[in-house]
């Protein structure tokens, strides 16, 4: 995956600079370096969301088919539910259920997933992942952790704990709110 960082004005180091003067100006009581931590915490974040989706890509993904495969296969692996219905599905993701009934056409054209009438209601059907699915979510989680893993090898051991460490105070304190 390139580095696209400077190729976009958006994210110049000169625009960035002039974001954080406007934010700093518009809230002068703002501690500068949370400010420029934020920034920071973004750009890491837009850059391993990017390392996501070109992975994706070239699996022949978007993000909405792997999450309905993803959502599949957590429901097999965590709760022994090998099959799920589409609204359990549209439910789960917080999606309409039109938009996975569109997902859910596509993967079955695509082998990646089946259809199976409900045993209890004839009317309905269940939804589970084919072996090629399966194959995909293990495979495409596998690269992608190994290229995250990639990029959190820029801390030592001691730096990977620390930053855990303080991910987890900081999250703490994001689900509890500041002024609480």
């Amino acid at each position: 995956m390139k580095n696209n960082k400077n190729t976009h004005p958006f994210h110049s180091e000169e625009r960035r600079a002039k974001w954080r003067t406007l934010t700093q100006k518009l809230s002068p009581d703002t501690n500068p370096v949370a400010i420029r931590l934020m920034e920071q915490m973004r750009l890491v974040w837009h850059s391993i969301y990017l390392i996501g989706e070109s992975s994706l890509s070239e699996a022949g993904l978007s993000y909405a088919q792997y999450r309905l495969l993803v959502t599949l296969f957590y429901a097999d692996e965590l709760d022994g539910r090998s099959e799920l219905n589409p609204s359990e599905i549209s439910e789960m993701q917080g999606t309409s259920r039109n938009t996975i009934s569109g997902l859910i056409r596509n993967l079955e054209k695509d082998d990646l997933i089946e259809r199976h009438l409900d045993e209890q209601d004839r009317r309905k059907f269940n939804i589970c992942l084919t072996e090629k699915g399966r194959a995909l979510v293990i495979e495409h989680n596998r690269r992608h952790t190994q290229m995250i893993g990639g990029i959190f090898d820029a801390f030592s051991k001691e730096e990977q704990d620390t930053f855990d460490r303080l991910l987890v105070k900081l999250g703490e304190r994001a689900h509890t709110g500041v002024n609480e």
